[in-house]
């Protein structure tokens, strides 16, 4: 079986589809995590996104490894843990305009589609049910207010203030929202849950009920 988890940032993507994962024993893939490894393996090499010769070359360079750990996965780029560096700010800003680049976009979707055939799995990210997966078993869309989503952010940022956040996310919704190849919308055949006053446990309860 085949679950996506779709939605903007804040709406409790991560923890509600790892929570999920477990409870089915299904296999659990953040596919946002791989494009924010794209976009710390961009930022390191200086590349230029407008350079389509860059862009294409730098993907033949890039290679990365998912470990699961019992907690949470663990991620290698060329051999380097960016477990924690691609939870950066600096990639958080990034991130959108990388994810905009077609050959980006087409270089994950042959690996998120191949992971699809190995098994049971609980997809995570923002076009999983729309696009890349569009005829998986069970489609979720989260969502929340504003004002919930920046301070669920918020709490996990150091240094960075509630305002400045939720500018943050404003701006990565218009881009993710206007992005011309497969952009932030709720799939069709898609259970919409709001996560505003919700708990993790709740929403997955919800989720299961729908799964089962």
């Amino acid at each position: 079986m085949i679950i996506t988890i779709d939605g903007p940032a804040g709406t409790g993507k991560t923890t509600v589809a790892k929570t999920l994962a477990a409870a089915l024993g299904f296999v659990y893939v953040d596919t946002g995590a791989m494009y924010r490894m794209v976009t710390w393996f961009f930022l390191q090499k200086h590349i230029d996104l407008k350079s389509h010769i860059e862009v294409e070359r730098a993907l033949e360079n890039f290679t990365y490894v998912i470990k699961e750990q019992k907690s949470s996965p663990c991620y290698f780029v060329c051999g380097e843990d960016v477990t924690q560096a691609i939870r950066s700010q600096e990639v958080t800003a990034a991130v959108s305009a990388v994810s905009a680049i077609p050959t980006v976009r087409t270089f994950l979707w042959d690996r998120q589609r191949a992971l699809a055939k190995e098994g049971d799995t609980v997809f995570e990210g923002r076009d999983m049910g729309s696009f890349v997966l569009p005829h998986a078993d069970v489609k979720i869309f989260l969502t929340a207010t504003p004002q919930v989503r920046a301070k669920r952010r918020h709490k996990e940022l150091e240094g960075v203030s509630e305002e400045r956040v939720r500018q943050d996310l404003e701006l990565r919704d218009a881009l993710d929202s206007s992005r011309e190849l497969a952009p932030l919308c709720c799939p069709e055949g898609a259970h919409v849950i709001d996560t505003s006053a919700l708990s993790i446990e709740e929403v997955v309860d919800v989720i299961l009920h729908i799964v089962k």
